[in-house]
């Protein structure tokens, strides 16, 4: 888990024509969440990788890039189809590859997405949105690598916490018995534990990057939240009176587990889901 960019990938990336005529103003905007990893940076919308940019350059998935250059109609006969080519630029072709972007998104990815289109680190908020899709190596054999969806940062405290999103659809939150995200949470717990040095010396590297990019101040973090939070939405009051309640409030296999459980994603207060309760 790397959390650094070369000082020439940086300077590359602010001269870029791309990033300075669309992207800069979009992440300031909150329409673009920019993550840094390892000599690489990921740039996210609406729940999609809109593009990587590393030593090479731009990139982004075919399918986001796969436009046909419009002369202002939106419908084209078979016969004019020879006319029309695949765009040839992501800067002039941008607002088209957000738009394929945000068509291709998970249900969890889009949800989690809510919140740091509002929340990110370039936002007004005490507790902000640090980072996504953290990937860690795993620790057991029988998985490649740990992913967890959302970091939190608190500015006041100076510390992280790490949220893992479920959509209230999604079967590994479900059971009688022991449902699979209590191992899935546990996991990356232990994950915690064990690299809690590591990591807080990775989130100073990354945020002294994100500071010197866009010209703030982030704090230093400091510390570390041991637990993992779980964040369950996308119920509506009748499902949190019935199957949320009775399978997962009422279930002792979440017991000691801190939860955030809310119906509408779109109405997180970052606040609230950093003061989450153990159930």
């Amino acid at each position: 888990m790397k959390r650094r960019l070369e000082k020439i990938i940086e300077g590359k990336l602010i001269s870029n024509s791309l990033w300075s005529n669309k992207i800069e103003q979009d992440c300031k905007n909150q329409n673009v969440f920019l993550a840094i990893r390892d000599n690489r940076i990921d740039l996210y919308h609406k729940g999609g990788k809109l593009f990587t940019y590393d030593s090479n350059g731009f990139k982004t998935h075919l399918k986001y890039a796969s436009v046909i250059s419009s002369n202002g109609k939106d419908y084209l006969t078979e016969a004019e189809l020879s006319d029309y080519k695949l765009a040839s630029d992501f800067e002039s072709n941008y607002l088209r590859i957000k738009e394929n972007c945000s068509n291709y998104s998970g249900i969890e990815a889009s949800g989690v997405s809510e919140i740091y289109h509002k929340h990110s680190y370039l936002s007004d908020s005490n507790v902000v949105v640090l980072d996504v899709e953290i990937s860690f190596e795993s620790l057991k054999q029988e998985n490649n690598q740990d992913r967890i969806d959302i970091l939190l940062f608190n500015k006041e405290s100076k510390t992280l916490q790490f949220v893992e999103a479920k959509h209230f659809s999604n079967n590994e939150i479900w059971s009688r018995t022991t449902p699979k995200v209590i191992s899935q949470i546990k996991r990356y717990e232990s994950q915690l534990s064990k690299r809690k040095n590591e990591i807080l010396s990775e989130y100073i590297d990354y945020i002294k990057v994100i500071n010197g990019i866009f010209n703030i101040a982030l704090p230093e973090p400091e510390e570390l939240d041991d637990n993992v939070t779980l964040l369950i939405f996308g119920f509506d009051n009748d499902q949190k009176k019935g199957r949320l309640k009775k399978l997962i409030f009422q279930n002792n296999e979440y017991t000691g587990l801190k939860n955030y459980s809310i119906g509408n994603i779109k109405k997180v207060v970052t606040g609230n889901l950093w003061n989450a309760k153990v159930l």
